[in-house]
């Protein structure tokens, strides 16, 4: 099969689309109030983070460069996983995130946050990551196609059938998790982000999405 235009037209699109981007712009604000909180991150966040502290750019500019890329690797070994949601997780995520934290800055929320008392922090922490979960799950299940950084992750997967999946998709985490520790070593504002805190991420988030998508699936 061969690339079409095709694929991205699927049954109850319409339906699809009116979950899919609400969920994708929900992930980018609750990315960054765990920016804001500084405790960690998902690993994809994290790695583009300190990528764009190091070059200069916004987060948004940063993940359009970066997906960009993934997204040639995806469209040579795994075209049939693009759809619309690949291109909405690959611009609004990033995006959206610059614009919420723009605003937490002019408001004085920025303030708020890393003057908080620890309970206040971990409130906002607690339900950005619960929050980040199911939004997450909900774009998933659109089933409008994956991220550049998922379908990356599958394909090499698909190359390597005897290894189980969940192996290799931590392994690809622990990676995108050193590239943004060496990303922030040619950063003149250092590591952006807590490295344990992104580490334990990369363990928990992929099961935690999965623990909620099936009765996530029966709902939507």
């Amino acid at each position: 099969m061969k690339f079409s235009f095709r694929q991205f037209v699927v049954p109850n699109l319409r339906k699809r689309l009116a979950f899919m981007l609400p969920a994708v712009i929900l992930m980018g604000f609750f990315i960054s109030l765990l920016i804001e909180v500084d405790w960690g991150i998902d690993p994809a966040s994290f790695m583009n983070l300190n990528i764009s502290h190091a070059i200069g750019l916004s987060l948004g500019n940063t993940g359009v460069i970066v997906y960009g890329l993934m997204l040639i690797f995806t469209f040579i070994f795994g075209h049939y996983m693009i759809g619309f949601g690949t291109i909405a997780n690959m611009v609004l995520i990033g995006y959206t995130a610059d614009f919420c934290r723009w605003i937490w800055a002019t408001t004085g929320f920025h303030e708020f946050i890393q003057d908080g008392i620890f309970e206040i922090r971990l409130a906002i922490f607690i339900i950005s990551i619960v929050s980040f979960v199911i939004t997450a799950a909900i774009y998933m299940n659109a089933q409008l196609g994956i991220a550049p950084y998922d379908a990356s992750a599958a394909i090499i997967a698909k190359w390597m059938p005897k290894i189980p999946y969940f192996i290799v998709r931590i392994t690809w985490d622990f990676a995108t998790v050193g590239i943004g520790v060496v990303a922030a070593q040619f950063s003149p504002d250092g590591m952006q982000g807590s490295l344990i805190g992104s580490i334990v991420m990369s363990i928990l988030i992929g099961p935690a999405v999965q623990l909620i998508e099936k009765p996530l699936r029966k709902i939507l």
